[in-house]
Formats: structure tokens, C-alpha cells, sequence
């Protein structure tokens, strides 16, 4: 499990249309916003990072970098960026999953072709949402074990808004006896 306050693994991919994403040196004044996504099979994950797209310029303004990471590999990225129309958010792929495992990501098996047609890998890491400072310290993160109900991006900008003004620390810390 990560720990707020705490080092989130190392993460290193390579980035749809050259170069290569690295959490250690991304550079941000605030932080990056780590979206793990399914795949190009999942219909509601490109409704997902569609909304992250249009919101992509807002977490900039506040100083916060984004990118979406899946284990498909480049052309499977590419076809889910060209799905959404992607100009400004990042997409990172090749993820390893025992790399997704580190991050605490659940894992689930291939059930054949989806509701759209398009064959699931054999295994795939479901959703994550992860907010890292530029410390590479966890500030916020929420993993799913299903495609539903995911956290609003909307209200993740309206929460580093309430953050910065308030110097608000991150949350969940403690890990001493109970």
C-alpha cells in the first residue's frame, strides 16, 4: 500500500511521440497527476481521459502536470489518444504490470472481447488516480477494482485549489498502531 508523505515507486515509460515519462525528473511546480487506465478496450475509460483531456489545461494553471498510462503497448495508446482527440494530455504505455502491482493496482484477466469490440489483453491493471508531489511523495490516490464510479476530475481540481491556498498536507499518513 502507498503512504502519503511517503515515496511513491519510481516510474519510468515510454511517451507517445517520442521521449520517455519519468516521475523522477517530470518537472512540475506542484506535482503530477498519475491516471492509470485499462486499455484501448475500455469504453469507459476514454470517457474517463476525455474528461481528463478538457481538464488537462486547468491542472496546469495550478502548476500540475497529467498523463495517462496503460500496459497496452504504442499502438493500442496511440488509437485511445486519436479516440479522444488528445492534444494536451500525456500518454505514457508499456506499463509492466508487476509495476502496476507496486503501485498498488488491482489486476484482472482477459474476458474475452469488450462491449465495443476490442479483444482485452490477457491481463491488465484496472484504474488508479494518484496526485505526486514534486518530492515523488504520495499526496492523493484512489484505485478501483472495477471500470465504475471513479473520482471526478472536476473535483480534483477544486480540491488543489482548497490545497494550495490552505497549505493542506496530505491525508492517511499514520501508519502506527491502532
Amino acid at each position: 500500500m502507498l503512504i502519503p508523505r511517503q515515496k511513491t515507486p519510481d516510474l519510468s515509460l515510454p511517451l507517445l511521440g517520442g521521449g520517455t515519462f519519468d516521475l523522477t525528473t517530470d518537472g512540475s511546480e506542484r506535482g503530477t497527476v498519475v491516471c492509470f487506465y485499462r486499455g484501448l478496450h475500455c469504453p469507459l475509460c476514454a470517457t474517463y481521459l476525455t474528461e481528463l483531456e478538457k481538464r488537462t489545461p486547468e491542472f496546469a494553471e495550478r502548476g500540475v502536470k497529467t498523463i495517462a498510462i496503460s500496459s497496452d503497448g504504442d499502438e493500442r495508446t496511440q488509437a485511445m489518444a486519436d479516440k479522444i482527440s488528445a492534444k494536451e494530455l500525456r500518454f505514457g504505455y508499456d506499463l509492466s504490470l508487476s509495476k502496476a502491482k507496486e503501485w498498488g493496482l488491482y489486476i484482472s484477466t482477459s474476458r474475452g472481447k469488450t462491449s465495443i469490440g476490442i479483444e482485452e489483453p490477457a491481463l491488465f491493471s484496472e484504474p488508479g488516480l494518484f496526485m505526486v508531489t514534486p518530492q515523488q511523495t504520495l499526496y492523493y490516490g484512489s484505485v478501483q477494482t472495477m471500470p465504475f464510479v471513479r473520482p471526478h476530475f472536476s473535483e480534483l481540481v477544486g480540491a488543489l485549489d482548497f490545497a494550495i491556498s490552505n497549505e493542506y498536507p496530505a491525508r492517511g499518513e499514520y501508519t502506527g498502531a491502532v
